[in-house]
């Protein structure tokens, strides 16, 4: 215990660093887990859409959707999800809804704008339809 002090002692640069990461991780780490979106994996999707009439929303271009998405999806622009352009959803807000972007970046922001909005259950596909490529799963086009 005393190595660690004298080191903070001698280093109050990187000691404060060190601090100031662990507390990200541990304010990351809860909020995670206090959120109503929750991360999926391709697996967990499948299970959703299969036995929970789960929904899948990908917010893609639509020129990207053309050129391959999930069977079953449906394509919704981030545009006209923060500009609460919702009727295509209305009927789907009981059911969980995935949503799906190009690489899983920008899919939370969706994701929030459809909480709000209030959908139930809102879920994110972990790595976005790359993900679900990189799986060899299924692509309609």
């Amino acid at each position: 215990m005393d190595q660690y002090i004298t080191f903070a002692v001698n280093n109050p640069m990187l000691s404060m660093a060190w601090l100031a990461i662990a507390t990200m991780l541990v304010f990351i780490t809860i909020k995670s887990k206090l959120s109503k979106i929750k991360e999926i994996s391709t697996q967990q999707l499948t299970l959703l859409v299969n036995r929970e009439n789960g929904v899948i929303v990908d917010i893609r271009s639509e020129a990207d959707f053309n050129k391959g998405h999930i069977i079953g999806s449906k394509q919704h622009s981030l545009e006209k999800i923060n500009n609460n352009d919702l009727v295509a959803l209305e009927k789907e807000k009981a059911n969980p809804i995935i949503v799906v972007c190009a690489a899983g970046m920008s899919a939370s922001k969706a994701a929030n704008a459809l909480a709000k909005a209030g959908f139930a259950q809102v879920n994110i596909l972990k790595g976005g339809f790359s993900a679900w490529q990189s799986a060899s799963l299924p692509v309609a086009k």
